[in-house]
């Protein structure tokens, strides 16, 4: 625990380059903005989605509530007619970038932590260099490979999760550069 605790400082700094990084991604380079799609009839499918009264959570369509089911001829005409999909519903009002930010800030110390404690077990102090390796290394970790999944079994278009193996990156080199230099 003392370990870590004399690692506050890359920990601090690994999560605020991250969470920098995340920001010039978003708001300046926009590359993810080309993931999102809005429906030419969006206004008549949230009404439609409004009548339903659902409460936030995550939905699919079609809805098959048994695997026995998913080989009926009527699950089979729903998938066929389509639309298959995931749906995600959060509760109504505006989006509240102030949580949100700091929910992703408070994961970006997670992560850190885990990786000044994953080096602190098995870097010497003398070997900064690999400290940052394995900093970075877990720092891509914990941002990219999870994505992946999402487009084996959500449907993410590829292209999107490249994106988001692409940001991973870029987080692990600046994490990986912080626990280098930073590294006791």
């Amino acid at each position: 625990m003392n370990a870590l605790l004399a690692l506050w400082l890359p920990i601090l700094l690994s999560a605020a380059v991250v969470f920098a990084l995340s920001s010039l991604v978003h708001l300046v380079f926009k590359w993810h903005n080309s993931d999102y799609r809005s429906l030419a009839n969006e206004d008549a499918v949230r009404e439609v989605i409004r009548a339903g009264s659902p409460a936030p959570g995550q939905y699919v369509l079609p809805y098959c509530g048994d695997m026995k089911e998913m080989g009926s001829e009527a699950m089979l005409k729903k998938y066929r007619d389509g639309p298959v999909g995931f749906l995600t519903l959060r509760t109504n009002g505006p989006v509240n970038m102030g949580r949100s930010l700091g929910q992703w800030f408070v994961l970006c110390l997670v992560v850190a932590t885990m990786a000044a404690f994953l080096a602190s077990q098995l870097i010497s102090p003398m070997h900064a260099r690999a400290a940052g390796k394995l900093a970075g290394a877990v720092t891509f970790i914990a941002y990219g490979i999870g994505g992946i999944s999402e487009s084996i079994w959500m449907g993410r278009p590829w292209s999107s999760t490249a994106k988001h193996i692409f940001d991973a990156a870029l987080y692990a080199v600046g994490s990986g550069l912080v626990f280098s230099f930073c590294w006791h």
